[in-house]
């Protein structure tokens, strides 16, 4: 599982030609509606983390709008926003937080949906570790991605102090030492553990307070030149996830088996079971969440909270970094 994390982006990108984002839809009063092609570059591997928009593809969503996606698969070293920025994808996954500091350094990149909720990257530990809360990891050393924003927030909010240990994206030293800690996605790494004898315990890094919503993102030439091309997107993709989320899953879980051989069902019915007890996607209806939901209110939070830990250097307005038009209605305020 990757974890997202703030890359350094290279702004002679911007020389590079936007390929593929092609031109304006011709108008067609008669006949099918003319098909756009979108290449949708993930974050890893095909997996149920992105099981919606697999949904979304397999039961024909996309066509039904107008769409030829072709799901591009990320994977180590992959950066989706330098992907972007060269041509190779028009829409891509991020985090909120992340697309804030990207558009601040100045990348034409703009958030128009919303995956989940709430980040599935946790704290992991043994069953046998006496850690019970965040402030008790005070001097400990955690295996995690360097530079994530969740690090700085963590030792501001509860005033300690610990190390990392830069991630290989495995759990072989994690098995190896009962008072290891590290990074984890909530709705993989502890499947594994339990496969290989140990018992798991994590921490939510969302529980702490600092809470970015899973997007998707999109450049501004191509938001400028296929504005129709990605309202349907976002449309497609919110009912894919809905589908995949109350629905049967399984059309989902067959392409990614598919597109992914280690993808065995049993772990993918354990993330899509995960992905809903821990309400990542739905968000949680008591606070008034939504499945696709994006509210002002909480990503100037986000926005604020980015400003405080210094990550953004002062505050943004949100129509610069989000295009709201594009949140399927009643989804956002």
């Amino acid at each position: 599982m990757k974890f997202t994390r703030h890359v350094p982006v290279i702004l002679v990108l911007f020389s590079l030609t936007l390929g593929g984002c092609g031109k304006k839809e011709a108008a067609a009063p008669d006949g099918p509606r003319p098909v756009v092609k979108i290449r949708f570059q993930t974050d890893w591997f095909p997996q149920a983390e992105h099981g919606g928009f697999y949904q979304a593809l397999a039961k024909g969503f996309y066509r039904e709008a107008g769409l030829d996606v072709e799901i591009v698969p990320g994977g180590p070293g992959v950066t989706v926003a330098q992907k972007m920025m060269a041509g190779v994808a028009d829409i891509g996954m991020s985090r909120s937080d992340d697309v804030a500091v990207f558009v601040q350094t100045g990348l034409p990149l703009m958030l128009i949906g919303v995956t989940m909720q709430h980040d599935p990257q946790a704290i992991l530990m043994h069953e046998e570790n006496a850690l019970s809360s965040f402030e008790q990891l005070q001097g400990k050393s955690i295996m995690a991605v360097p530079g994530s924003s969740w690090i700085d927030y963590l030792k501001a909010r509860y005033k300690i102090e610990f190390s990392i240990i830069p991630s290989n994206y495995g759990i072989g030293q994690f098995m190896a030492d009962k008072k290891f800690i590290q990074q984890c996605f909530i709705t993989n790494e502890p499947y594994y553990v339990r496969k290989n004898g140990a018992k798991p315990k994590t921490l939510l890094i969302a529980d702490s307070g600092f809470d970015p919503y899973r997007v998707y993102m999109s450049t501004s030439r191509f938001i400028r030149e296929r504005p129709e091309a990605i309202r349907a997107f976002v449309a497609a993709s919110t009912r894919g996830w809905d589908d995949f989320m109350n629905g049967d899953p399984s059309p989902a879980f067959k392409l990614i088996g598919e597109r992914n051989d280690k993808m065995p069902l049993e772990f993918l019915q354990y993330s899509h079971r995960s992905l809903a007890e821990n309400k990542l996607i739905s968000g949680h209806s008591e606070r008034g969440e939504k499945l696709g939901q994006l509210t002002k209110k909480r990503l100037q939070e986000q926005v604020d909270t980015l400003v405080q830990l210094k990550l953004l250097p002062a505050p943004m307005p949100l129509e610069k970094f989000v295009a709201f038009e594009f949140i399927p209605p009643g989804l956002s305020d």
